[in-house]
């Protein structure tokens, strides 16, 4: 017997890695990085009509998998990640994702997608987003300080969004440095590799800390930081997971994605309860005050939320249509009748 071909109703969008890397050179790296920034900053202009929530999270010794659920009441998504430290010894990746969207009146998904590559890109236009609202006037140069998958993506956005000219690398291991530099050479910055964190923060206005240990750590000392400076710390993501001295925090004022999760993952797990936090979204809706003076510390206390995935995933939904960068894919059963589903199941005996 042959199987009938499955209805347009079985079907749904499927952006492979491949199609994803496709994709995004079609775009170009920097005008993509340019619009998930604007999908995520349309979505966080209109925050109170999202389901907000703190990350689902299964915490084990080696790592962490997550789901980031949210919808603004018409569509649904979420993620599927992991973060697992130890994988680059083994030639694993520390993050992997994919991600989906889901019609809310129906209940019915519109796109899988890959989200390994994209939320690289979607870490990164968030970053550039903030330091855009918050960098002192003038930035051009950031500090890199951890040269991981994600340190290309953060170099290129900030040149994309904020304009930086020269990014100065660290890592304590070497080879990422050499592997970020060689894979920024004709990007149109200017690379220096450096030999310390300090040697790293010379001179930038924003220094951006991207590490993957998990424990609470202290990559950038109290006493490393001076006035006029805007910190994106990004690598803490889990409880006891930090990078930044409480000291540092003391000092400084410092804006969340979502506090509920923040508190829990973020930098401020060191702090009070109850330490005052900004919300993005109230900067960007005129709420809340970003940057005041020339020498305050502004801390963007990242720790990736759902919100953001969402808009990435809108904007590869758009971007797709009327392409060849997906799959369709034979995901949903659809028999002749609602009712009769192992009626189908029977009809395709053979």
């Amino acid at each position: 017997m042959t199987n009938p071909a499955p209805s347009d109703k079985a079907l749904v969008p499927f952006v492979s890695v491949d199609h994803m890397m496709q994709l995004i050179h079609h775009v170009g790296v920097e005008d993509m990085l340019r619009g998930l920034a604007d999908y995520i900053e349309a979505d966080f202009r209109r925050w109170q009509l999202f389901d907000k929530t703190p990350r689902v999270a299964s915490h084990s010794a080696e790592g962490v998998i997550e789901l980031m659920p949210t919808s603004d009441g018409e569509v649904y998504g979420f993620k599927y990640v992991n973060g697992h430290p130890k994988n680059t010894a083994e030639g694993l990746q520390t993050v992997t994702a994919f991600g989906l969207l889901a019609d809310v009146a129906s209940g019915y998904p519109v796109l899988l997608s890959e989200m390994t590559m994209l939320t690289a890109l979607r870490t990164a236009a968030t970053s550039a987003l903030v330091a855009r609202l918050l960098a002192p006037a003038g930035a051009a140069t950031m500090a890199m300080i951890g040269n991981g998958a994600q340190s290309e993506f953060q170099s290129l956005a900030m040149k994309a969004i904020c304009g930086i000219t020269e990014v100065r690398l660290y890592d304590t291991d070497a080879a990422a440095t050499a592997k970020c530099a060689r894979n920024l050479a004709g990007m149109g910055l200017t690379v220096s590799t450096c030999s310390s964190p300090e040697e790293a923060i010379l001179g930038a206005k924003i220094i951006t800390t991207c590490t993957a240990d998990k424990q609470y750590a202290r990559i950038l000392t109290d006493n490393m930081i001076g006035a006029g400076v805007h910190i994106n710390a990004i690598g803490g993501d889990c409880p006891g997971k930090t990078e930044l001295a409480p000291g540092i925090l003391e000092r400084s004022d410092i804006f969340v994605e979502y506090p509920e999760q923040t508190r829990i993952e973020g930098e401020i797990q060191q702090l009070a309860a109850d330490h005052p936090v900004t919300e993005i979204w109230q900067v960007l809706t005129g709420q809340a005050k970003g940057r005041i003076s020339s020498r305050q510390i502004t801390v963007f206390d990242s720790v990736g939320f759902a919100v953001e995935d969402f808009s990435a995933l809108r904007y590869v939904r758009d971007q797709i249509r009327q392409t060849s960068f997906c799959h369709m894919l034979d995901m949903l059963a659809d028999p002749d009748d609602p009712r009769d589903l192992f009626g189908m199941l029977q009809r395709a005996k053979t």
